[in-house]
């Protein structure tokens, strides 16, 4: 859905209405859910009263360097209730992607630049793979000798990773620039990840060289905003996309995603967008609803 005009969820009668419309919500969770190791207040309460409800709870995250196991463990962690299959990645995303909407070959590899998050998920799945943490040692001089084409690599990954370094990049260009048919993935294109109460470069950052080297862009991009993530999700849970709404802090990332997939969105003021940038004038990303806090919905339960 596109809208506007947000309606700003301030009172109990018009959260209620608002629940009783969606029959599934997907949640970002960094900004929304958490800052880090802090569950934000009332959250814990909302996410109980909206399994009362019967409500469909789907946490949908950019952030690749974690598998759902390694999700589930935050969640368990910080007192939350979820389930695996409740848990949606962008490296879970990316390996669904790969062999239930691509149908990648199984005798093919995919080059892997970024963390465990993506190798445990692409090996959940049954799919070959090299790189990561294998290449997490730079190259020690001008040897290129090793670098060289495989015809077995039918795709390159790349998500976050904080051990990038010129071999992965050199790996990568090459199977790519070697061979026109092997598919270039991005697990997402945040071009920065926040951290610490500031900003670094996301893996749409990292992810640049690439771009660059190769003078074209990535096959297919995954995760939010880009619509092949939402279309893994709705044909996995078999989602009314009239009856779903996203919920997420970023304009950029999360409500264009709603946007771009055809759902309703609700913004929460906790994380990086704020109140006056979808009541500017020229406001060019404006969610369906906004709210203070996820939290706030605590305030209906009787």
């Amino acid at each position: 859905m596109t809208t506007t005009i947000s309606i700003k969820l301030e009172t109990d009668v018009a959260r209620r209405e608002f629940i009783d419309k969606f029959d599934a919500f997907l949640l970002d969770c960094d900004g929304v859910i958490w800052e880090e190791e802090i569950v934000l207040p009332g959250v814990h309460e909302t996410l109980k009263y909206l399994r009362s409800k019967g409500k469909q709870l789907l946490f949908v995250t950019n952030n690749s360097t974690r598998s759902r196991d390694a999700y589930l463990a935050k969640f368990q962690r910080l007192g939350i209730e979820a389930y695996v299959d409740e848990i949606f990645g962008s490296a879970y995303a990316s390996a669904y992607y790969l062999k239930n909407v691509l149908d990648f070959p199984s005798d093919k590899k995919v080059y892997v630049i970024g963390e465990s998050g993506i190798t445990d998920e692409l090996a959940a799945e049954g799919i070959q793979y090299i790189g990561s943490a294998a290449d997490n040692e730079s190259l020690k001089s001008m040897d290129f000798s090793k670098i060289v084409p495989d015809p077995e690599v039918g795709a390159v990954l790349c998500g976050f990773d904080l051990y990038v370094n010129y071999l992965k990049f050199a790996k990568a260009f090459t199977y790519l620039h070697s061979n026109p048919n092997c598919l270039f993935l991005l697990t997402n294109n945040d071009t920065t990840y926040p951290a610490n109460g500031s900003i670094f470069p996301g893996t749409g950052s990292l992810a640049a060289p690439l771009v660059t080297a190769l003078n074209r862009k990535p096959h297919c991009v995954i995760g939010k905003p880009n619509k092949p993530m939402l279309d893994c999700i709705v044909k996995k849970f078999h989602l009314d996309v009239k009856r779903t709404c996203m919920i997420g802090d970023r304009l950029d990332t999360d409500i264009q995603f709603g946007i771009n997939g055809g759902i309703s969105s609700l913004l929460v003021l906790t994380g990086v967008s704020q109140e006056k940038e979808i009541l500017a004038n020229d406001a060019s990303i404006v969610p369906d609803y906004y709210i203070k806090s996820l939290g706030d919905f605590a305030t209906i339960i009787e």
